[in-house]
């Protein structure tokens, strides 16, 4: 269970002309994909709520200390996709370092992020084609049911996109990247008519208790553990509102899982992760200084405010439509690039035979048509009836879960393959990645208790499903049987 596929070997697959995916890909692209994937709704809502509740004008700060913790993953994912340039991001790069077991559950745990992540995407999707429409979300009941007709129609088209081909979804995540852009460019135009510098002071508001009547399973780990009491605003609310604004940085580790379909992955691919980052960057800091300089953060202290919010207060509501359109861009690329993600971590998995090998095909498009049939209509009929709540948690630590292993994965690769080509490395190992592990384990601990009970469940039935299935049908197994193991000599 614990044998690791060679990155030699993981290459050599790549070229299976039944399971091989068309390179189309550039820097531009991935770059687009990252950008696309970052900047969604949470640029018009979550910097507004953090601000007024958390961290006062402070809150650009918060965002460049999340850059900072989300930059140190960043460098082990460009290193890591730079030298093991093929599709399954973590999955793949946790086959080559830890073995086959803990490949298997960070593929498991990939699988639950994205479906998850498309789902609930969609969802915010449905409701902000609501505000454009004039009208309430599109919802349909069905008796005591609901369906999200919204939300279904993003990911259908989504999905048929997709199954095209990822340059023509590239070229339309460049369209949907260009409309969300130059309607942040408009907000912080707008925005800066109405800035006042003395809203900016306190910069880091004293630090008060706060009154948000969290408990039992829904109090963080950490708050458990340590019965530390929570507090808004001064270091410590500072501290808490990086852990909450880092989760906007979250999908730039998407653009790892298009290596295979990148032309020149050793170099496009660290530029691609790398310079979306730091665009997205510039944008949150750039937001999030305008915001708290055209109003004071106590009139954001309703948990339920937004940046539309700081322009009703000045009269200037014609923004909100504006932010609204913003925002269904936004959110059609975040659904794209997380659809795209969800599809190639399945993809590596069936053509190793973790999953069955029948939905590797990609047939002459290049691009596995079956996987995305079947990932769509899965999120679809979760996106159409589920209420998910609190559910939207499970994204978060799957994907932290995942920044972990990659991190410590460069240092493994470092003493086991030193010999291999790189075409980025991590200064300062194992400084950073070591830094980078800390910071993701620091957010994880603050993630609610009953977010941690309902993941080592889904992680637990994933061993079950490995032992029942993966084990048995590994085409690595089959290869290279494991002399503890050698019923699997048998195998095939």
């Amino acid at each position: 269970m614990f044998r690791t596929k060679s990155v030699e070997q993981s290459i050599r697959d790549t070229d299976d002309p039944d399971a091989k995916l068309r390179k189309d890909l550039t820097a531009k692209d991935l770059t687009i994909f990252g950008v696309a994937v970052v900047i969604g709704a949470g640029i018009f809502t979550l910097t507004a709520r953090t601000a007024g509740t958390v961290a006062g004008p402070a809150v650009s700060l918060a965002f460049v200390f999340a850059a900072i913790a989300c930059g140190l993953t960043a460098l082990c994912y460009a290193e890591f996709a730079s030298t093991v340039p093929v599709a399954g991001s973590a999955y793949t790069f946790a086959y080559a370092t830890f073995g086959e077991v803990i490949a298997w559950i960070i593929g498991w745990d990939l699988i639950l992020e994205f479906a998850l992540a498309v789902s609930v995407v969609a969802k915010g999707w449905s409701q902000y084609l609501g505000d454009v429409l004039g009208s309430s979300a599109p919802v349909v009941h069905l008796g005591s049911v609901s369906f999200d007709w919204g939300a279904v129609v993003i990911i259908a088209v989504v999905g048929a996109l997709l199954a095209t081909g990822t340059k023509l979804s590239s070229r339309v995540s460049a369209i949907a990247v260009a409309i969300k852009l130059g309607v942040i460019a408009l907000v912080l135009v707008v925005g800066a008519t109405y800035f006042t510098p003395s809203n900016l002071t306190p910069y880091i508001p004293p630090s008060q208790p706060a009154d948000d009547g969290a408990g039992g399973l829904h109090q963080s780990l950490f708050s458990f553990t340590t019965g530390a009491g929570d507090t808004s605003f001064g270091w410590y609310g500072l501290l808490a509102a990086a852990s909450l604004v880092f989760f906007a940085f979250i999908g730039f580790d998407v653009v790892a899982t298009t290596a295979e379909e990148t032309r020149n992955p050793q170099r496009d691919i660290p530029r691609g992760i790398l310079g979306s980052l730091a665009i997205v960057t510039v944008l949150y800091i750039a937001v999030s200084l305008i915001l708290t300089g055209m109003v004071s953060y106590t009139q954001l202290a309703d948990g339920n405010a937004t940046l539309a919010t700081a322009f009703a207060i000045h009269g200037a509501t014609w923004v909100k439509n504006i932010i609204a359109i913003g925002a269904l861009a936004g959110l059609s690329t975040v659904v794209m690039v997380m659809f795209l993600g969800q599809t190639r971590v399945l993809f590596a998995m069936a053509r190793d035979g973790l999953l069955p090998r029948g939905l590797a095909q990609t047939g002459r498009k290049g691009t596995p048509v079956r996987l995305t049939v079947i990932v769509g209509v899965v999120c679809a009929l979760l996106a159409g009836f589920v209420d998910f709540g609190t559910l939207e948690e499970m994204v978060n630590i799957g994907t932290l879960v995942a920044f972990v292993l990659v991190a410590v994965g460069v240092l493994v690769l470092r003493r086991t393959r030193p010999d291999l080509p790189r075409g980025f490395r991590v200064p300062f190992v194992p400084v950073v990645p070591i830094l980078g592990a800390l910071a993701c384990l620091w957010l994880m601990v603050n993630l609610s208790i009953e977010t941690w009970l309902r993941f080592v469940t889904w992680m637990a039935l994933g061993v079950v499903v490995y032992v029942a299935y993966g084990r048995s049908h590994s085409v690595l197994g089959r290869q290279r049987p494991d002399p503890d193991q050698p019923e699997l000599t048998t195998v095939g």
